[in-house]
């Protein structure tokens, strides 16, 4: 099983699992909350078609990586990531999240630049900055954070059954574009990550990225869906445009939260016309 070591916790070593597929240049897929790099399902072989090298993982305390009692925070995921690209020695890679995957993307860009990285992807993003605050005002208050993770900690398949729901927009695409399989398979994979991780990963939801995104200084395409319920289009991805130096925003119409699933054709479609021009 493919790992590189990211830490220590007591006497146990903290590996991130990965695949690594394929040849060309390296694209890198992150994962949101609550799946694992089985997320990109139905970009993988696509991007694999098209002549890419395709790497996947998954992150500290979901999938097969493992699950440390600490560490949940964008400067430790960041950092997990560059020990995988180092590891891997990519260059010229475009680095592509999802949801929480985006501040990954987000985070490393600011912190360690783009002398691996040639683009960057950010589909239904997390940045610039959900919450609520002064020179915020239009963000989400605290207390629905904190609410999250009171409902995650006391129930935590129950949480994860509710949070997909809003992932799918289950209410009015069940039986269309999601299937009832694909939902169970989701939630199958999402009541295996760690107890801790589940709950401590909300609070990285509020995060602020304002200081990054002008660090960024390679393209950046943006793909959310314009019925997002889990990360509001007009709270994160319609404002990235202007906070980016060069940045390009595609919006699906219709489209929730999980559009790698559900608007699969229209997301990678986009993806690869980016990666091509």
């Amino acid at each position: 099983m493919p790992t590189v070591t990211v830490g220590q916790e007591n006497s146990s070593d903290i590996e991130i699992y990965y695949e690594d597929h394929g040849a060309g240049q390296p694209v890198v897929l992150i994962h949101g909350y609550p799946l694992s790099g089985r997320a990109w399902d139905r970009q993988v072989p696509v991007l694999l078609a098209a002549g890419y090298r395709v790497i996947t993982y998954d992150r500290r305390g979901f999938g097969r990586s493992s699950r440390p009692a600490g560490g949940y925070d964008y400067d430790t995921f960041a950092a997990d990531l560059n020990t995988l690209l180092e590891r891997l020695d990519l260059r010229d890679a475009v680095l592509a999240g999802h949801s929480m995957g985006t501040g990954e993307v987000t985070r490393y860009l600011g912190r360690y630049g783009s002398a691996r990285v040639a683009k960057g992807v950010l589909v239904s993003p997390i940045p610039p900055y959900l919450l609520q605050a002064g020179d915020n005002p239009d963000g989400v208050p605290p207390s629905l954070f904190d609410g999250f993770a009171q409902a995650a900690r006391a129930d935590t398949p129950a949480w994860m059954k509710g949070f997909l729901d809003n992932f799918y927009n289950i209410d009015t695409l069940r039986g269309t574009l999601v299937s009832d399989q694909a939902f169970q398979a989701s939630w199958n994979l999402a009541v295996t990550a760690s107890a801790t991780a589940a709950v401590a990963c909300i609070g990285t939801w509020a995060t602020d990225f304002r200081d990054d995104l002008p660090k960024i200084d390679v393209p950046v395409l943006v793909i959310q869906g314009d019925a997002d319920q889990v990360l509001p289009l007009g709270k994160t991805g319609q404002r990235l445009p202007a906070l980016l130096k060069d940045a390009h925003l595609t919006v699906i119409d219709g489209g929730p939260h999980a559009i790698p699933w559900t608007h699969a054709a229209q997301v990678n479609s986009a993806l690869l016309d980016f990666l091509r021009n």
